[in-house]
């Protein structure tokens, strides 16, 4: 067969999985499961790794009532990508349909640590919570709050069926002795973000009423409890050897002597503090407190500054990186003219390092800021400059409806139109349904706005559908409105 057959051979093969996907979609749309079953089983014999094909075929036996399948499948998703998240909702909610809720509750914080802004990672999280106490009764000895993030649980261990990946996780931990430290603020600083989960599983473990109970695989909660605990009890005491507690609690006196450990740890291990205090700056962004995160970038980089390249070979790339936490941070406050000027020493830091993924970091973050403040021509320009650095699909469907949008906003609409397309193509190739829906909205409009209305109704009649699947109520009815208005002038 020549390289051409063969090429055709290739494209049709693509064509017929596009089509199979499709089906499978509109069929589980429809309430077809069965049907839907059968298009993604196909689609598969084409793509065996395509893991989006597993999340929909899992998303149907869930509706079937086979929540054992449905964790095959998420499970499946996740063989060669831990982190996609529709799979660890996948998991998650069929763990949850299993009567696991314990472990239901550590994928739905997995998933929102990787996808805060989805907001089905947080009802997950509070329908499992209120399931686990729901199904041992009401606890007897404390009020609960989930506060901090239990994905650690299963950071090193990933198996088949959670049950056994915890007896695995309690049976080598078992094998320890800890000597945890008795003093609570040191465990604090020890365990950092994890300090919460402590005290989450601590107050857990205080109730009767709940330790009684049992997993659906019939593992007691206690141990389950008891191994997480011992878990985070190791991790302490790890922590604990590298750096004796007897020298934080001299060095932690007074505020000048914490200060003094602060810069003697810096200056000691330059690469381990920056890397601790960048997630630190993120981290308080992300939990919404824009003016900690300021000040701590700001507190970094003049430490930063004072040191020399021999301490720190990449301090470019550091200054880089902490000159965009602090652009983030204060656009968020709203300081947009402030936060441009960050942006743009970062870029040039990028260009002087010749660092690709801080350039296109940059040119995103002030793209950002542009389009924020309403000039739509600059963000393109800068947003076009990082088309050739895009690396993954959802950041290409992404960057290409916001460049459609700001050429909606121009009123430049076969440009908008162009841009919804190419967002469009990015979004099938990763199937993500959410923006599928929002390119096939750009695209209506933009159709709309030309006068192309039997286009525009195609458009946003698949939008509609993408919004069914997603169970979006008010992106649903927007759509269902622009929808009528679009037929309304077909009819004319």
């Amino acid at each position: 067969m020549s390289h051409t057959d063969g090429d055709r051979t290739g494209q049709k093969s693509k064509g017929v999985f596009s089509t199979l996907m499709a089906d499978g979609s509109w069929l589980f749309l429809k309430g077809e499961y069965k049907k839907a079953i059968e298009s993604f089983t196909a689609a598969l014999t084409l793509k065996p790794d395509e893991k989006s094909c597993y999340v929909g075929r899992s998303k149907c036996y869930l509706k079937m009532g086979q929540p054992e399948n449905a964790l095959r499948d998420a499970e499946a998703s996740l063989k060669q990508d831990k982190t996609f998240f529709e799979g660890l909702y996948q998991k998650a909610e069929a763990l949850y349909y299993m009567g696991e809720f314990e472990f239901a509750l550590v994928f739905y914080h997995r998933g929102q640590k990787l996808r805060p802004q989805i907001q089905e990672f947080r009802l997950g999280i509070q329908k499992a919570q209120e399931a686990i106490e729901n199904s041992v009764g009401s606890p007897s000895s404390v009020k609960l709050e989930i506060k901090g993030d239990l994905s650690f649980l299963q950071k090193d261990v990933e198996r088949a069926q959670p049950i056994t990946a915890i007896q695995q996780l309690t049976a080598e931990n078992k094998q320890q002795t800890q000597k945890t430290p008795k003093n609570k603020k040191t465990t604090k600083q020890l365990l950092g973000e994890f300090y919460s989960d402590k005290i989450y599983l601590e107050n857990l473990l205080k109730d009767d009423d709940l330790v009684k109970g049992k997993t659906k695989g019939g593992e007691r909660l206690q141990d389950v409890i008891q191994s997480c605990l011992t878990y985070l009890d190791t991790c302490t005491e790890l922590l604990v050897q590298e750096k004796p507690i007897s020298v934080r609690q001299r060095d932690q006196k007074t505020e000048q002597q914490r200060g003094r450990k602060s810069r003697s740890s810096a200056a000691s291990d330059p690469a381990r503090f920056l890397m601790k205090s960048l997630d630190d700056i993120d981290a308080e962004l992300t939990s919404g407190n824009a003016e900690g995160s300021l000040k701590k970038a700001q507190e970094v980089m003049k430490m930063v500054q004072r040191w020399s390249e021999k301490d720190v070979p990449d301090k470019k790339e550091v200054l880089g990186s902490l000159h965009s936490c602090i652009g983030n941070a204060l656009m968020d406050l709203g300081e947009m003219d402030k936060a441009l000027d960050h942006h743009e020493k970062d870029l040039e830091l990028a260009k002087q390092c010749n660092h690709s993924e801080a350039k296109s970091r940059a040119l995103d973050n002030i793209g950002r800021v542009y389009a924020h403040t309403g000039k739509f021509t600059q963000a393109i320009e800068f947003w076009e400059k990082k088309i050739p650095l895009l690396r993954g699909g959802l950041e290409k469907t992404w960057l290409f409806h916001e460049i459609g949008w700001c050429y909606l906003e121009l009123h430049r609409y076969e440009e908008a139109r162009d841009s919804g397309l190419r967002s469009l193509a990015a979004a099938d190739d990763i199937c993500d349904e959410k923006w599928q829906m929002n390119a096939n909205v750009l695209v209506a409009q933009s159709q709309m706005k030309l006068g192309h209305y039997e286009f525009c109704v195609d458009s946003f009649e698949r939008a509609l559908s993408y919004a069914a699947l997603q169970e979006d109520d008010s992106a649903t009815e927007a759509i269902r409105k622009a929808l009528g208005e679009a037929k309304q002038h077909l009819s004319q």
